[in-house]
């Protein structure tokens, strides 16, 4: 039985049918296939199908110049362009194939595989089992493009082995005798290797190894192992082995649920005493984290975080913080209306010069706040309430109740000004006990107190805007608020833990209560000025400044500290900068200045940004004065530059460096370099930090840190560290 060629079989079934469209795939279902001409020979039971055959069982298809189906032995034959697509996307060619047992079974000559992740793998052959081992002879595997000037050149890197075992069932690729190459140079051998099957999203075994040499370990190795636990959750474990410390095991594990997730880190380990001042010790870490969803309006979470000491992390170069936070809470929103939340912290500093004894807990922190969206008497309205207690091993304990409410008006009057009224209205409740002691210093605060206070402001804004046509459109607008209320008592008597830090800008000139907490309140009457111009331009850029000042019309001076900025009538000048009329440059700069003699600088903040292309520079200025509630303290003036640049498609380099012109000495330099294609990154860092020891107070020492990473896509990294 045959067909003309040029005609269509469609769905020939000499030996079988075809499930129905819709239908649920049968696995065991007969093959059926499409041709250009076929052929039947009942005396030896052949089918053979010629010219772009297409022959499909199950999820498998099958296409070929020519194919064979012997119906007495169930195998198939095809040749010529054979692709054999599989059900999870592999797609293997190969110049002849042999298959049975509905394609699960056979052999192939001249195979080529397109993998997952861009893998490529060609052999001289292989052998299929069931469907899921491949066994190949002869083998090259590279996630690598050839080249598109000379395709015959090898790519960047490839595996050569004798021969490889791709295992679809475990989704590992394992190979033997093999060799890796880059740019077609033997690099490395290896009897074994194993890795996993590109397509495998997660699967266990070695990680690469991690090498290198700190100061403080000495030579070391990595040599992490990943657990792939189930489909939820998976283990990564990372010993690690030194010349000058005991041996370090680290954990890193992942959970995910359909409400949530943890994620977190763990590891013990030993000191020798090289560094600790001979002091043997065993010595760990944990950083956890939670987060889950209880239902569609409330939320929960925590984080655990503790270490035996800074030296500790240091050393083992896990990630470092100076202080740590652990805290679990609880926080649910309505609307966008409301919002409330609960939680609990407790702090560890890891300084050696930190006192343990004095740092609080906060048992509870608790907050709740609405905000409707509709309008009261023509204004938007805020109110919360919130509930603080904190406590320590020795020295001060506070317990606050607090509630603000804020009210504000905005309306246009016909000549383009806009007035805003705005109320805010707090009221504070303390029980407090050991102020006295150290770190408050606040005897009069202890026992019961109340503390209140309201303040109203009238807030006037007049932008005069000019349009200059082509030149886009240009804007001036004074702002002037009137902000006043009653007086506050004297600050001494009322404990404060949250008002601490406190830094007078351009971006608090004309809020209300310009502490950065609920503690310290600000009274009396006072002004607020600003004067801003700014040109915006029709291709989106824009130069804008504004400069300011505020005045108080009575002595009530309420500033944390002298220096402040607000500790006279008159206050600093605060000033902004932003230059920015194209997309390739912005520069931004902040300053503020003494109120009598504008030429003491009390801070400057400066940073720019220009593009060139691939090429990006920038450069900063900061000038800070010494922080009262910070000891030590000094001034700081730094400048900074650095640039970025891509070269080609492929590479990218970035330097950046600090200067401390008030010591004379570069206090921070770092710099990048990598590739990165397809297949294949290489990087490498460079930081070197000049920093003064805070246990010690010795001379300045460098801190350097060398980073180098190589990494074969679909393959593994590479890591080397240096300290």
């Amino acid at each position: 039985m045959s067909q003309p060629p040029g005609s269509s079989a469609s769905a020939i079934q000499p030996f079988g049918g075809i499930a129905g469209g819709g239908q649920p795939v049968d696995r065991n279902a007969p093959v059926t296939f499409t041709a250009e001409e076929v052929e039947y020979d009942r005396d030896k039971g052949l089918v053979i199908a010629r010219g772009r055959v297409e022959a499909w069982q199950g999820e498998r298809l099958l296409r070929a110049d020519q194919f064979t189906y012997d119906r007495n032995t169930g195998v198939a034959t095809a040749r010529g362009n054979v692709q054999l697509l599989e059900p999870d996307g592999q797609v293997l060619f190969a110049d002849e194939a042999e298959l049975k047992d509905r394609f699960r079974d056979g052999v192939l000559e001249g195979v080529r595989a397109l993998l997952a992740a861009n893998g490529r793998m060609a052999a001289n052959g292989a052998r299929r089992t069931g469907g899921t081992i491949n066994e190949l002879s002869r083998v090259v595997y590279s996630s690598c493009d050839l080249c598109a000037d000379n395709p015959t050149a090898p790519p960047l890197w490839q595996v050569e082995a004798r021969r490889a075992t791709q295992d679809k069932g475990e989704q590992r690729i394992t190979y033997r005798d093999a060799t890796v190459r880059l740019g077609g140079v033997p690099v490395l051998y290896t009897p074994y290797l194993s890795h996993p099957d590109p397509s495998a999203p997660r699967a266990s075994g070695f990680l690469f190894p991690t090498l290198g040499y700190t100061r403080f370990l000495g030579a070391f190795a990595e040599t992490p192992y990943y657990w792939a636990i189930d489909d939820t959750s998976d283990l990564t474990v990372i010993p690690i082995l030194s010349t000058r410390q005991y041996p370090n095991l680290g954990l890193e594990y992942r959970k995910l649920f359909n409400f949530g997730e943890i994620t977190g880190s763990a590891s013990v380990g030993g000191l020798n005493g090289t560094d600790t001042g001979g002091k043997r010790e065993l010595a760990g870490h944990i950083f956890l984290k939670g987060r889950f969803t209880i239902d569609e309006n409330w939320r929960a979470g925590f984080d655990l975080n503790r270490a035996s000491s800074e030296q500790y992390l240091r050393t083992f170069r896990y990630e470092y913080r100076r202080v740590l936070t652990s805290q679990a809470y609880v926080e649910g929103f309505w609307n966008t209306e409301t919002y409330a939340r609960i939680d609990a912290r407790a702090y560890q500093g890891l300084r050696s010069i930190d006192d343990t004894r004095q740092i609080p807990y906060v048992l509870p922190n608790a907050v709740v706040e609405h905000a409707p969206h509709g309008k009261y008497l023509g204004g938007f309205l805020t109110v919360d309430a919130g509930l603080l207690g904190i406590s320590r091993d020795i020295g001060s304990s506070t317990q606050r109740l607090s509630s603000r409410v804020s009210w504000q008006r905005p309306e246009t009057d016909r000549f383009g000004g806009l007035w805003t009224v705005k109320i805010q209205a707090d009221g504070l409740g303390y029980r407090a006990q050991g102020l006295q002691e150290p770190p408050t210093n606040l005897p009069e605060a202890n026992g019961d107190r109340f503390n209140g206070n309201i303040r109203a402001a009238l807030d006037w804004r007049m932008p005069f805007v000019r349009y200059a046509g082509n030149w886009g459109s240009q804007t001036i607008e004074p702002h002037v608020q009137l902000v006043t209320g009653p007086r506050v008592g004297p600050q001494y008597r009322v404990p404060n833990e949250d008002s601490i830090d406190f830094e007078f800008t351009d971006a608090n000139l004309f809020a209300l209560n310009r502490f950065t907490g609920r503690d310290r309140q600000e009274g009396g009457t006072r002004v607020d000025a600003a004067l801003r111009a700014a040109w915006d331009f029709p291709n989106g850029g824009q130069v804008e400044g504004l400069i300011g000042r505020s005045f108080r019309l009575d002595d009530q001076i309420s500033s944390p500290y002298a220096g402040s900025g607000l500790d006279r009538r008159a206050s600093d000048y605060v000033a902004r900068l932003r230059i920015a009329p194209t997309t390739w440059f912005d520069t931004i700069g902040r300053i503020r200045l003494d109120g009598e003699s504008i030429t003491d600088r009390r801070l400057v903040d400066t940073v720019a940004n220009l593009g060139l292309g691939r090429v990006t520079l920038s450069a900063g200025y900061l000038y800070s004065p010494p922080l009262p509630y910070l000891v030590p303290s000094r001034s700081r003036e730094e400048v900074s530059v650095g640039f970025t640049a891509r070269i080609g498609q492929y590479w990218r380099v970035a330097a950046t460096g600090k200067y401390d012109l008030g010591l004379g000495r570069a206090v921070l330099v770092q710099g990048s370099a990598g590739y990165e294609d397809e297949c294949f990154i290489i990087e490498g860092r460079f930081i070197k930090r000049f920093a003064q020891d805070p246990t010690t107070e010795s001379l300045y020492a460098a801190n350097t840190v060398i980073l180098f990473r190589l990494g074969f896509k679909t393959l593994g990294e590479y890591f080397f560290r240096a300290i």
